[in-house]
Protein backbone atom coordinates (compact mmCIF):
# COMPACT_ATOMS: atom_id res chain seq x y z
CA UNK A 1 0.00 0.00 0.00
CA UNK A 2 1.34 3.43 -0.91
CA UNK A 3 0.28 7.07 -0.83
CA UNK A 4 1.25 9.45 -3.62
CA UNK A 5 3.25 12.29 -2.09
CA UNK A 6 4.33 14.35 -5.06
CA UNK A 7 3.64 14.45 -8.79
CA UNK A 8 6.04 16.07 -11.21
CA UNK A 9 6.03 16.35 -14.98
CA UNK A 10 7.65 12.96 -15.56
CA UNK A 11 7.88 11.54 -12.06
CA UNK A 12 5.57 10.38 -9.32
CA UNK A 13 6.81 9.99 -5.73
CA UNK A 14 4.98 7.75 -3.28
CA UNK A 15 5.40 6.78 0.36
CA UNK A 16 5.16 3.03 0.99
CA UNK A 17 2.92 2.39 3.98
CA UNK A 18 2.66 -1.38 3.94
CA UNK A 19 4.19 -4.31 2.05
CA UNK A 20 2.84 -7.82 1.64
CA UNK A 21 3.72 -10.94 -0.30
CA UNK A 22 1.84 -11.63 -3.53
CA UNK A 23 3.33 -15.09 -4.08
CA UNK A 24 0.41 -17.44 -4.68
CA UNK A 25 2.56 -20.35 -5.87
CA UNK A 26 2.14 -23.84 -4.45
CA UNK A 27 5.08 -25.40 -2.59
CA UNK A 28 4.67 -28.32 -4.97
CA UNK A 29 6.58 -28.14 -8.25
CA UNK A 30 4.29 -30.17 -10.48
CA UNK A 31 4.98 -31.33 -14.02
CA UNK A 32 2.11 -32.42 -16.28
CA UNK A 33 3.15 -34.83 -19.02
CA UNK A 34 0.09 -34.72 -21.27
CA UNK A 35 -0.49 -36.91 -24.29
CA UNK A 36 -1.30 -34.36 -27.00
CA UNK A 37 -5.04 -33.83 -27.44
CA UNK A 38 -6.90 -32.49 -30.42
CA UNK A 39 -7.97 -28.86 -30.76
CA UNK A 40 -9.65 -27.13 -27.87
CA UNK A 41 -9.19 -30.09 -25.52
CA UNK A 42 -5.48 -29.38 -25.19
CA UNK A 43 -6.22 -25.67 -24.83
CA UNK A 44 -8.57 -26.44 -21.94
CA UNK A 45 -6.06 -28.70 -20.18
CA UNK A 46 -3.35 -26.04 -20.35
CA UNK A 47 -5.70 -23.30 -19.14
CA UNK A 48 -7.21 -25.21 -16.23
CA UNK A 49 -4.05 -26.92 -14.99
CA UNK A 50 -2.27 -23.55 -15.07
CA UNK A 51 -5.02 -22.15 -12.85
CA UNK A 52 -4.54 -25.15 -10.55
CA UNK A 53 -0.83 -24.39 -10.14
CA UNK A 54 1.07 -26.70 -12.47
CA UNK A 55 4.64 -25.50 -13.15
CA UNK A 56 5.56 -27.32 -16.35
CA UNK A 57 3.56 -28.87 -19.18
CA UNK A 58 5.20 -31.44 -21.45
CA UNK A 59 3.10 -32.24 -24.56
CA UNK A 60 3.88 -35.89 -25.20
CA UNK A 61 3.57 -37.86 -28.42
CA UNK A 62 2.32 -41.34 -27.52
CA UNK A 63 1.42 -44.46 -29.44
CA UNK A 64 -2.24 -43.47 -29.52
CA UNK A 65 -1.72 -39.77 -30.18
CA UNK A 66 -3.88 -38.64 -33.07
CA UNK A 67 -1.63 -35.60 -33.46
CA UNK A 68 2.11 -36.16 -33.85
CA UNK A 69 3.09 -32.78 -35.22
CA UNK A 70 1.70 -29.45 -34.09
CA UNK A 71 2.26 -25.76 -34.56
CA UNK A 72 0.17 -24.79 -31.54
CA UNK A 73 2.96 -24.47 -28.97
CA UNK A 74 3.00 -20.68 -29.30
CA UNK A 75 -0.78 -20.63 -28.74
CA UNK A 76 -0.45 -22.94 -25.72
CA UNK A 77 2.15 -20.66 -24.16
CA UNK A 78 -0.15 -17.69 -24.67
CA UNK A 79 -2.99 -19.57 -22.99
CA UNK A 80 -0.74 -20.41 -20.03
CA UNK A 81 0.31 -16.78 -19.73
CA UNK A 82 -3.28 -15.53 -19.76
CA UNK A 83 -4.42 -18.19 -17.28
CA UNK A 84 -1.56 -17.29 -14.93
CA UNK A 85 -2.55 -13.63 -15.04
CA UNK A 86 -6.24 -14.40 -14.50
CA UNK A 87 -5.54 -16.64 -11.49
CA UNK A 88 -3.12 -14.20 -9.88
CA UNK A 89 -0.07 -16.42 -10.20
CA UNK A 90 3.42 -14.94 -10.10
CA UNK A 91 4.88 -17.63 -12.35
CA UNK A 92 3.87 -18.68 -15.86
CA UNK A 93 4.19 -22.44 -16.42
CA UNK A 94 6.79 -23.59 -18.91
CA UNK A 95 5.11 -25.19 -21.93
CA UNK A 96 7.77 -27.38 -23.50
CA UNK A 97 8.13 -28.39 -27.11
CA UNK A 98 6.36 -31.68 -27.92
CA UNK A 99 8.47 -34.78 -27.30
CA UNK A 100 7.98 -38.52 -27.74
CA UNK A 101 6.93 -40.09 -24.45
CA UNK A 102 9.69 -42.71 -24.36
CA UNK A 103 12.30 -40.09 -25.21
CA UNK A 104 11.12 -37.89 -22.36
CA UNK A 105 11.10 -40.80 -19.91
CA UNK A 106 14.79 -41.39 -20.59
CA UNK A 107 15.80 -37.72 -20.61
CA UNK A 108 17.83 -35.85 -17.99
CA UNK A 109 14.80 -33.63 -17.33
CA UNK A 110 12.79 -36.67 -16.31
CA UNK A 111 15.61 -38.12 -14.23
CA UNK A 112 15.89 -34.88 -12.24
CA UNK A 113 12.30 -35.18 -11.01
CA UNK A 114 11.95 -36.64 -7.53
CA UNK A 115 8.82 -38.75 -8.01
CA UNK A 116 5.94 -39.25 -10.38
CA UNK A 117 2.76 -40.98 -11.43
CA UNK A 118 1.34 -42.37 -14.62
CA UNK A 119 -2.44 -42.49 -14.57
CA UNK A 120 -3.88 -45.62 -16.15
CA UNK A 121 -7.55 -46.50 -16.54
CA UNK A 122 -6.91 -50.25 -16.62
CA UNK A 123 -5.09 -50.63 -13.32
CA UNK A 124 -2.81 -49.20 -10.69
CA UNK A 125 -3.08 -48.28 -7.03
CA UNK A 126 -5.16 -45.42 -5.71
CA UNK A 127 -3.57 -41.99 -5.49
CA UNK A 128 -4.37 -41.99 -1.77
CA UNK A 129 -2.40 -45.21 -1.34
CA UNK A 130 0.50 -43.74 -3.29
CA UNK A 131 0.37 -40.67 -1.04
CA UNK A 132 0.67 -42.78 2.09
CA UNK A 133 3.53 -44.75 0.57
CA UNK A 134 5.39 -41.53 -0.10
CA UNK A 135 4.67 -40.27 3.42
CA UNK A 136 6.14 -43.49 4.80
CA UNK A 137 9.22 -42.80 2.68
CA UNK A 138 9.46 -39.33 4.30
CA UNK A 139 8.77 -37.53 1.03
CA UNK A 140 8.45 -33.96 2.30
CA UNK A 141 7.44 -30.58 0.91
CA UNK A 142 11.13 -29.72 0.84
CA UNK A 143 11.73 -32.72 -1.45
CA UNK A 144 8.90 -31.69 -3.73
CA UNK A 145 10.13 -28.13 -4.01
CA UNK A 146 13.82 -28.82 -4.48
CA UNK A 147 14.32 -32.14 -6.26
CA UNK A 148 12.88 -31.47 -9.67
CA UNK A 149 9.18 -31.78 -8.97
CA UNK A 150 6.38 -34.32 -9.08
CA UNK A 151 5.33 -35.73 -12.46
CA UNK A 152 1.74 -36.48 -13.48
CA UNK A 153 1.44 -38.37 -16.76
CA UNK A 154 -1.92 -38.41 -18.55
CA UNK A 155 -2.63 -40.21 -21.81
CA UNK A 156 -4.28 -38.85 -24.96
CA UNK A 157 -7.68 -39.91 -26.29
CA UNK A 158 -7.68 -43.69 -25.83
CA UNK A 159 -5.14 -43.57 -23.02
CA UNK A 160 -1.71 -45.12 -22.73
CA UNK A 161 -0.91 -48.57 -24.10
CA UNK A 162 0.12 -51.36 -21.72
CA UNK A 163 3.60 -51.21 -23.18
CA UNK A 164 3.91 -47.49 -22.44
CA UNK A 165 2.71 -47.97 -18.87
CA UNK A 166 5.15 -50.82 -18.34
CA UNK A 167 8.02 -48.74 -19.73
CA UNK A 168 7.07 -45.77 -17.53
CA UNK A 169 6.96 -48.01 -14.48
CA UNK A 170 10.41 -49.35 -15.34
CA UNK A 171 11.66 -45.76 -15.40
CA UNK A 172 10.35 -45.18 -11.88
CA UNK A 173 6.80 -43.84 -12.25
CA UNK A 174 4.08 -45.23 -10.00
CA UNK A 175 1.02 -46.55 -11.83
CA UNK A 176 -2.11 -45.04 -10.29
CA UNK A 177 -5.83 -45.07 -11.03
CA UNK A 178 -8.47 -42.35 -10.89
CA UNK A 179 -11.18 -44.88 -10.13
CA UNK A 180 -13.43 -47.28 -11.99
CA UNK A 181 -15.10 -44.77 -14.30
CA UNK A 182 -13.48 -44.02 -17.64
CA UNK A 183 -12.76 -40.30 -17.88
CA UNK A 184 -12.14 -38.21 -20.95
CA UNK A 185 -8.48 -37.28 -21.29
CA UNK A 186 -9.09 -33.62 -20.48
CA UNK A 187 -11.19 -34.54 -17.43
CA UNK A 188 -8.49 -36.93 -16.24
CA UNK A 189 -5.79 -34.26 -16.52
CA UNK A 190 -7.74 -31.65 -14.56
CA UNK A 191 -8.82 -34.20 -11.94
CA UNK A 192 -5.31 -35.58 -11.50
CA UNK A 193 -3.70 -32.17 -11.04
CA UNK A 194 -6.43 -31.16 -8.58
CA UNK A 195 -5.94 -34.29 -6.49
CA UNK A 196 -2.16 -33.99 -6.55
CA UNK A 197 -2.39 -30.36 -5.40
CA UNK A 198 -4.78 -31.44 -2.65
CA UNK A 199 -2.57 -34.26 -1.39
CA UNK A 200 0.87 -32.80 -2.00
CA UNK A 201 0.40 -29.07 -2.64
CA UNK A 202 -1.57 -26.22 -1.13
CA UNK A 203 -5.21 -27.07 -1.83
CA UNK A 204 -5.73 -29.03 1.39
Amino acid sequence: MAVIGEVRKREVFADILETFSCNLESPLHSILVQGILKGEKMDMVIQKTTELGVNEIVPAVTERSQLRDTRRVKRWRKIAEEASRQSGRSVVPVVHEPVELRKYLTSSAFQSASQGFIFYEEGGISLKHAFHMMQDARYTIHDRANKGGLICSIGPEGGFTKEEVQFAEEQGLTVVSLGKRVLRAETAAISAVTLVQYLFGDMS
